[in-house]
């Protein structure tokens, strides 16, 4: 999950991006705390998510977005030994712009280890389908991104993809262009907010909390969750170079750290 640190240009419409800003820290993790109305949504069992035999299948934009939108269900999912794929989209090289620290070609190398890393920290052994766009660029290819993604479903697939409203649009251009996959295919989806958290209000009406699925996490999920998001070194330390804090920033990890990971449907 690269950071964007700018109002981000929309996916879904001219204007859609307006009022989702990914800028300093964000909405502090006390006020979703404080907020009554997570602790009143929808929960779901890793059945009722995933029935048993059926593929699931990660589209994530960048590495490390499976695992801060999924990990604790990735890690319930490895426990019972469930058939897992994960398409990583980019290979995130455009994390740190003008850094003296990370050229793209190193920084994508490191980013591909650090993914695998994380995975394994989830007890996690997928399969992982890198289709190798540019990142930052998903936007300008939603339609061939779908085409791509169609090709890799099948139609008992159930799959999750950033949410098409997150914010940063390569998230916004994944969920978009699974979207339109899943409806080709007659794969379930269902989307994760991973940025929502950063721009969006306790209450927002640009949140539809009415599709809303709570994930619990026990423990040991949680656990291995924290263990692969420290895998992601590159994210978490601070780029002395060009004077850029971590990307993972204490602030937004608090929001990553729940003991349940929610999702549209």
């Amino acid at each position: 999950m690269d950071a964007v640190a700018l109002r981000v240009p929309a996916g879904e419409a001219p204007h859609a991006g307006e009022g989702r800003e990914i800028v300093g820290e964000g909405t502090p993790e006390a006020a979703w705390r404080s907020w009554r109305g997570l602790a009143q949504l929808s929960r779901a069992g890793l059945d009722e998510l995933v029935p048993p035999g059926r593929r699931t299948v990660i589209v994530a934009p960048h590495p490390d977005d499976e695992v801060l939108g999924a990990g604790g269900l990735l890690s319930a999912l490895a426990e019972r030994r469930r058939e897992v794929l994960i398409v990583g989209v980019t290979e995130g090289e455009g994390s740190h712009p003008g850094s003296a620290l990370w050229h793209a070609k190193a920084l994508a190398a490191r980013r591909g280890a650090e993914r695998s890393e994380g995975l394994q920290a989830l007890g996690l052994a997928a399969g992982i389908d890198r289709l190798g766009y540019a990142d930052g660029q998903l936007a300008s290819d939603i339609p061939g991104l779908a085409r791509r993604l169609g090709e890799t479903l099948r139609q008992d697939d159930v799959v999750f993809a950033t949410w098409a409203c997150d914010g940063h649009p390569d998230h916004e251009a994944v969920g978009q262009a699974a979207a339109r996959a899943c409806a080709a295919r007659g794969a379930r989806l269902l989307q994760m907010p991973v940025w929502m958290w950063h721009w969006a209000q306790p209450g927002s009406e640009r949140v539809p909390w009415q599709r809303a699925i709570r994930f619990e996490l026990g423990d040991a999920a949680l656990a291995r969750k924290r263990a692969a998001i420290a895998c992601h070194r590159s994210q978490l330390e601070a780029d002395a170079t060009r004077g850029a804090p971590p990307i993972l920033g204490t602030a937004a990890l608090a929001r990553w750290l729940r003991p349940y990971e929610v999702f549209f449907t």
